[in-house]
C-alpha cells in the first residue's frame, strides 16, 4: 500500500511538472551596440526588426515580440536583447518562411548613415526554442 502510495505521489509529481510548460516557443537575441552607434542600432531595430514583427503579428506569424534596453555590464555584455514569441511549434516551425516573406514585401534593408548591421551592432548570443511556463 505505502510503495502504491509512493508511486502515484511520484507520477502526480512528474505529470504536474509537465503540466508548467504552455504552448508558446521563443527565440531571444542578446545585442551589444559597438562604437557608441545607438542611434544606427536603434533606427535599425525600429525600422527592420520591428516592422517585420509588427506585420507577422498582424497575419497571425507570431504571437508577441520584445525590443528591450539593458545596462551593459561584466555579467551581461548587451545592450539590447530581442525576443520572437510564437503561439505553438507550428508557428515556431513556419518562422523562416513566414519572415523569408515579410523581408520580400518590405525591401532592402533601412540604414541610418549608411552604415551596415556589421558596423554598429554586435550579436552576443541567441536562443532558439525557448519554452514557456505557465
Amino acid at each position: 500500500m505505502k510503495t502504491t502510495i509512493t508511486l502515484l505521489s511520484i507520477l502526480f509529481f512528474l505529470g504536474g511538472l509537465q503540466a508548467q510548460h504552455d504552448d508558446r516557443v521563443s527565440t531571444i537575441e542578446f545585442v551589444q551596440i559597438l562604437n557608441n552607434n545607438i542611434a544606427e542600432t536603434d533606427y535599425y531595430y525600429k525600422n527592420n526588426w520591428k516592422l517585420l514583427r509588427e506585420k507577422a503579428l498582424e497575419r497571425g506569424y507570431i504571437h508577441s515580440y520584445e525590443l528591450l534596453e539593458t545596462p551593459f555590464d561584466e555579467t551581461g555584455p548587451y545592450h539590447r536583447i530581442l525576443m520572437t514569441t510564437y503561439a505553438n511549434e507550428e508557428q515556431y516551425e513556419q518562422r523562416e518562411a513566414h519572415f523569408e516573406e515579410l523581408i520580400k514585401e518590405k525591401g532592402p534593408l533601412r540604414l541610418l548613415n549608411d552604415k551596415k548591421p556589421g558596423e554598429f551592432r554586435k550579436r552576443v548570443m541567441g536562443k532558439e526554442g525557448v519554452r514557456h511556463w505557465k
